[in-house]
């Protein structure tokens, strides 16, 4: 992301926006999970904060990226920022930490498989991705989740956490079957639903993505859809083995971002 706002002129307006939300420079070091004397650098101008770290703060600060860089940006007071009970209480529901529906993801699972088993390149990695893309696609389009399960960032892309004691009961159910298979010289972990997916559980919205990603993404090679989901704004900006906010969806951008944002339009 280019911007014609000198570091320096960063440096002074997180500072400012750090003590208009009354917070030291260890509070602030600390949310970021950086020394302090990383911020003391920023906020001087002698730090280099690349596009990962600003949308990181940009989620804590809880600011715009494209308004933080324009030559116009004006930080908000400390009046500005104070949160009332309500408005609190509103951003944390927000963010709160999305709660699996397991029947929801389940269905997806074996929804996915449905159409994907067959596809001798759909192994667990490429599994991985495209519910990965299918819940964070829903939530940026929506606003709302689609199973809610919560991916943990890894070196080979994004996965879906509980997802081995899921399907490990939906074997022991015999609603799966896992196998190996070589595949072009390598070992891999394939699943063939043994029953199907309950139609009943999505709506037309939710199939609707589903459908769209596995369009795009079901032929696509391990290494191909990993290296793609490397350059997902949620994966780049989260820490390595942190987990990925689906509130960072909302910071994607095309090819990527699934909905069309006003500034996109202008």
């Amino acid at each position: 992301m280019s911007t014609s706002v000198s570091q320096k002129e960063i440096g002074k307006r997180i500072m400012e926006m750090r003590k208009a939300k009354g917070w030291s420079q260890e509070e602030l070091a600390q949310n970021l999970d950086i020394p302090r004397t990383a911020i003391v650098q920023i906020e001087q101008g002698n730090r280099f904060m690349d596009v990962q770290e600003l949308y990181r703060l940009s989620i804590i600060l809880q600011f715009s990226m494209d308004e933080f860089l324009s030559k116009e940006f004006q930080p908000a007071h400390k009046e500005e920022l104070k949160e009332t009970k309500a408005t609190k209480q509103k951003q944390e529901e927000r963010i709160v930490v999305p709660e699996m529906n397991l029947t929801k993801f389940k269905n997806v699972l074996l929804y996915i498989l449905e159409k994907c088993a067959g596809k001798p390149n759909v192994g667990e990695t490429v599994l991985y991705k495209l519910l990965y893309f299918s819940d964070f696609n829903y939530y940026e389009l929506y606003e709302e989740h689609l199973s809610g399960a919560r991916y943990r960032k890894l070196p080979f892309g994004p996965v879906p956490r509980r997802f081995e004691s899921i399907v490990n009961s939906m074997i022991e159910k015999e609603e799966l079957k896992k196998i190996k298979t070589e595949y072009f010289d390598k070992t891999q972990t394939r699943y063939i639903p043994l029953v199907k997916p309950d139609l009943t559980k999505f709506q037309a919205s939710e199939k609707e993505v589903i459908d769209r990603v596995i369009e795009q993404m079901s032929d696509w090679s391990a290494s191909g859809i990993s290296n793609y989901s490397h350059n997902d704004m949620p994966w780049k900006a989260s820490k390595e083995g942190d987990e990925i906010s689906y509130e960072l969806a909302f910071y994607r951008r095309p090819p990527y971002s699934v909905r069309a944002y006003k500034e996109d339009d202008e």
